[in-house]
């Protein structure tokens, strides 16, 4: 840690860990319901379950991005934090916020909108929050007088999601209607401004981990850039099936959206080819793990699973069933969280007293289990998806029979999702096995071996 106010982050992390345990547990209740009897229906229901694992899913994604960022803004701009104590009120709003939001919908308190349930004054809370993070990191940057390319599009990529959230401050009272706006928001970050806030993580990462060169990953950011401009926007439209947009908008949508995660992996491409013929190896190799895995997956899930599904000749059939669920814990996975948790693992061994550099043995089986656990949940989840859309949507039988035929996939899906849960299980035990620390390490500013770091 070269700057006191980076230990900040550590908070952050702290409270995405909880949040994300949270999220799995809540998650596991709604798979579990498919194969009932319920004994909690009515005391937690699955459209309440569900709810409270999706939204949960947003928040501490966007808190691990937080954390990451008042990591990355003092080290890219070598400075301290501008402010420390706004820093900390931050994060008590928002706690404060998913606390409520989440107490709130055990009670039916909410806007039914997916996604965005939040109710009006969580939503001005959200903002808030975003204008004094904004804020924070702007005026840090503003007073070193140094501003590097992948800061610029970290910045881009927040100030984008910030201003994106306001649509979902609008209220309709007609569902398709709103379910269309709903996107601007929804899409336009997952599928696109949050793919800059990745490119920045990875590229700051594979910078530091790699021994490549900062400019010419910094070129591939442009083309990050220009993806999301012009894929993840058009992309939008293959989300339109069934609300009354114009036909030609859904094949346009379903081959831009597939567009977007290959700049990343170009990015990921170069920076291992660059490691591989320069022989550096940075002693943080678990974090490594992570950052490369987060690009392959992406690969995987946003990339090859995104163009099979979202093809308007294929999405007409497989819109809205589990072969959504299929993409979308994939895509999300490799995208956002496995780049969050590979800030958090590069960071660790500087916010943490004694925590070896190169990782700990329960960080790897961490690393390992959770990818054999998503990667079989991906699995479970296509081929509940695929017996679903043959039997209810070709042969036409009901929706609760058709449950009842497909359950076999639904115990593999429980099955691996417990793999996948011992992961997390294990990555938070990790991350809560060491204690913070909050004093400047005066070797880390004198770190033998360590990249050029230079300003574009």
């Amino acid at each position: 840690m070269r700057y006191k106010s980076q230990s900040v982050a550590y908070w952050y992390f702290a409270v995405a860990m909880v949040l994300f345990g949270l999220q799995l547990v809540f998650g596991l209740l709604s798979a579990t319901k498919y194969l009932g009897p319920d004994p909690l229906l009515n005391i937690l229901p699955f459209d309440v379950t569900k709810v409270i694992h999706t939204n949960l899913l947003i928040v501490w994604v966007l808190t691990g991005f937080m954390g990451a960022t008042y990591w990355m803004v003092p080290d890219e701009s070598r400075t301290e934090l501008h402010s420390t104590k706004l820093a900390y009120i931050q994060l008590g709003l928002w706690t404060a916020m998913g606390v409520t939001a989440i107490i709130g919908y055990l009670f039916g308190y909410g806007t039914g909108n997916k996604l965005l349930e939040q109710p009006l004054p969580h939503k001005i809370v959200i903002v808030i929050c975003m204008l004094i993070f904004l804020y924070n990191i702007g005026m840090t940057i503003k007073k070193s007088g140094r501003f590097t390319t992948t800061e610029g599009v970290l910045l881009l990529g927040l100030v984008s999601s910030a201003v994106l959230f306001f649509p979902a401050l609008l209220h309709y009272e007609n569902y398709t209607v709103s379910i269309f706006y709903r996107w601007w928001t929804i899409h336009l970050w997952v599928e696109g401004v949050w793919m800059m806030i990745m490119g920045a993580f990875l590229a700051y990462l594979l910078i530091r981990l790699s021994g490549a060169d900062r400019e010419v990953l910094e070129k591939w950011l442009y083309v990050i850039v220009g993806l999301v401009f012009i894929a993840g926007i058009i992309g939008t439209a293959h989300h339109y099936y069934w609300v009354g947009v114009p036909h030609y908008w859904l094949p346009i949508g379903g081959f831009f959206s597939a567009l977007e995660p290959l700049a990343i992996i170009g990015m990921a491409m170069y920076a291992y080819s660059a490691m591989r013929r320069s022989g550096m190896a940075h002693p943080n190799s678990l974090a490594l793990h992570w950052t490369l895995g987060s690009t392959i997956f992406t690969l995987f899930g946003a990339g090859l699973l995104g163009l099979a599904h979202t093809w308007p000749s294929i999405n007409k059939w497989t819109h809205g069933t589990l072969i959504t669920a299929m993409h979308g814990h994939a895509a999300f996975y490799g995208a956002y969280a496995m780049i969050v948790l590979a800030m958090i693992t590069y960071a660790l061994p500087s916010l943490t007293n004694k925590r070896p550099e190169q990782g700990t043995t329960i960080g790897y089986w961490a690393f390992w289990l959770q990818l054999a656990g998503m990667f079989g949940m991906t699995l479970s989840f296509a081929t509940a998806g695929i017996g679903q859309v043959y039997l209810e949507r070709i042969m036409g039988m009901g929706y609760l029979d058709t449950q009842l035929k497909i359950q076999i996939h639904f115990v593999m899906l429980i099955s691996t999702a417990s793999i996948f849960a011992l992961g997390v299980g294990l990555f938070i035990y990790d991350f809560f096995s060491y204690r913070p620390r909050f004093e400047v390490d005066e070797q880390e500013l004198t770190e033998p071996g360590m990249p050029a770091d230079r300003a574009v």
